[in-house]
């Protein structure tokens, strides 16, 4: 009854009706008066009805069971109590019968596997609602994992997602979240993303991708892919044994260095931010295994979301508009990774983002004085509630993966220092990313400089105007603008990684903002308040 796409559909839509109409009537009944008793109220409903979702996503499974971790990403869109509920929502279906997953394979293949394989176990050793592996041997003797999909999950999936757009249509008829979200672009996302796991001929590009990337980084190892058995619902590569990485039993007995094990994951992880490109959006214990030497190997490249150069570079137009206080620059990058939606009042978010700043330059807030952080964050909590800020899916699935992530590595070691870790790469960072902006080195940055000029490179503007005006100055402009640059460059390194430890804390500070974490609030608060005063102090 499940697999009919009528019961799905129906189920889905009903559940949403539901859902909708117990939140119409809620907010009805208590219209204007949000009282903390009415708050817990909500909560509790909410927590019900995640509850309820989650029950019918494990029961049907498809998308449902993806949607839900979908949405647990979303702080910008979901209630906290929600995605509380549908965290760790994972695949938890019974595994296909073992005769009709081989007769796809057997159909994949155009012959029957005997003539490929040697050697099949009976049943899966993992199972999940895209697909199910399975340990073979080829007839060459290579151990090999095939992945299998599950039959008939794309016209299961088909069913889902025409659902999920009839629920979207509701939604914008009986509810105003079609203004403060846009529903056409999350499906969209959500699709471009939650799809993608169904061609098992991207994932494999994808883990090649990552090797191709990393060939040299030592003590990690990436899986050989088999393109001549691999099809878009087949995928074929070898057999790694291992032990997922938060076994420490496996890792105590093979006398494994879980600190050092912990750093050099870390810096595998970070170095797909920093670089751009693909990182990998489903990182936990379960997808990083671990070899009796000592060896990560990182499988299961289907989640894999890319960041691309324009937003990379949006990152650092943020990250400098916040350095130097020009707060329309950091609503410029913000808007070029789509955070913002048309409608977005760019001055009132201009102006909570200048409010941030001088909060966190205040006397006040360096003796975290309560009251004023507590009036701070729930002006903050107004503006990012009734302004139409949506986080895009790419960044979404970054914020999980290193939420997953950063648990991992806590697992593996307690006392890891994170900053001393990230300290050395981002210097490095920001130093590429300071010669790629120097209007000296970057013809494009150097037209941009003329014209618009930022912070600290302002002071270079009377000098290009008088060597533009007077060619016979070029020879004594250019001797003093390499002595000049030399020291601008040293001060810049040094208060550019100030500046991006303080956008990391804002950053985290907005999310914890979202979500109501109120410890993290705190601690990214006092982040953020060291590395502004460490940047003042780069002033003088």
């Amino acid at each position: 009854m499940k697999r009919s796409a009528s019961y799905r559909i129906t189920r889905i839509v009903w559940m949403a009706i539901v859902f909708f109409t117990q939140i119409i009537i809620f907010q009805r009944r208590h219209r204007g008066n949000f009282t903390p008793t009415v708050t817990d109220q909500w909560n509790t409903l909410v927590t019900k009805q995640a509850k309820v979702y989650k029950k019918t996503a494990l029961e049907l499974g498809g998308l449902l069971v993806k949607l839900g971790q979908f949405l647990s990403t979303r702080a910008d869109i979901m209630p906290a109590s929600f995605i509380a509920e549908l965290e760790g929502l994972t695949d938890q279906v019974t595994p296909v019968p073992s005769d009709k997953a081989l007769q796809l394979l057997d159909d994949e293949w155009g012959n029957p596997h005997s003539e490929y394989l040697k050697d099949i176990t009976s049943k899966p050793v993992a199972s999940a609602s895209i697909g199910e592996v399975y340990r073979a041997v080829l007839h060459n003797g290579s151990e090999v994992a095939i992945k299998i999909q599950r039959p008939d999950i794309e016209r299961i999936l088909r069913a889902d997602f025409k659902a999920v757009r009839i629920v979207i249509w509701l939604a914008k008829k009986v509810s105003s979240v079609g203004k403060q979200i846009d529903l056409d672009l999350l499906y969209q996302e959500m699709t471009d993303v939650i799809g993608a796991e169904l061609n098992f001929v991207e994932e494999m590009k994808n883990g090649r991708g990552f090797a191709e990337r990393f060939p040299d980084m030592a003590g990690v190892k990436f899986p050989v892919y088999y393109d001549e058995y691999t099809t878009k619902k087949v995928l074929v590569m070898e057999w790694i044994e291992g032990s997922k990485i938060t076994d420490i039993p496996f890792l105590e007995k093979h006398h494994i260095d879980r600190k050092k094990l912990s750093d050099r994951l870390f810096r595998l992880f970070l170095e797909q931010i920093l670089e751009g490109g693909q990182f990998h959006a489903d990182p936990h214990g379960g997808n990083i295994l671990i070899r009796s030497d000592g060896t990560l190997v990182l499988i299961d490249f289907g989640m894999v979301v890319n960041i691309t150069q324009e937003n990379a570079d949006a990152m650092f137009v943020v990250t400098e508009g916040v350095i130097f206080k020009q707060y329309d620059r950091v609503i410029d990058g913000l808007e070029t990774m789509n955070f913002l939606l048309p409608n977005a009042d760019r001055k009132v978010l201009a102006n909570a983002i200048e409010k941030v700043v001088k909060a966190y330059e205040s006397n006040d807030l360096y003796d975290m004085n309560g009251l004023v952080v507590e009036n701070l964050l729930r002006d903050l909590q107004v503006i990012v509630r009734t302004q139409p800020v949506q986080m895009p899916a790419d960044f979404a699935f970054l914020g999980r993966a290193v939420s997953v992530f950063v648990g991992v590595l806590y697992i593996l070691d307690p006392t890891i220092d994170l900053l001393a870790i990230t300290k050395p790469r981002l210097v490095e960072w920001a130093k590429q990313k300071s010669k790629d902006k120097n209007p000296f080195t970057n013809p494009k940055e150097f037209q941009r400089s003329l014209l618009n000029g930022v912070g600290q490179i302002r002071s270079f503007g009377p000098r290009i105007s008088s060597f533009l005006e007077q060619p016979a100055a070029i020879h004594s402009y250019m001797k003093q603008r390499d002595i000049d640059h030399r020291k601008f460059q040293i001060k810049m390194q040094n208060r550019l990684f100030a500046g991006i430890v303080a956008v990391g804390s804002f950053g985290t500070l907005a999310y914890s903002l979202l979500d109501d974490y109120s410890t993290l609030a705190i601690g990214s608060s006092i982040v953020l308040v060291i590395s502004f005063w460490r940047y003042r102090r780069l002033e003088n």
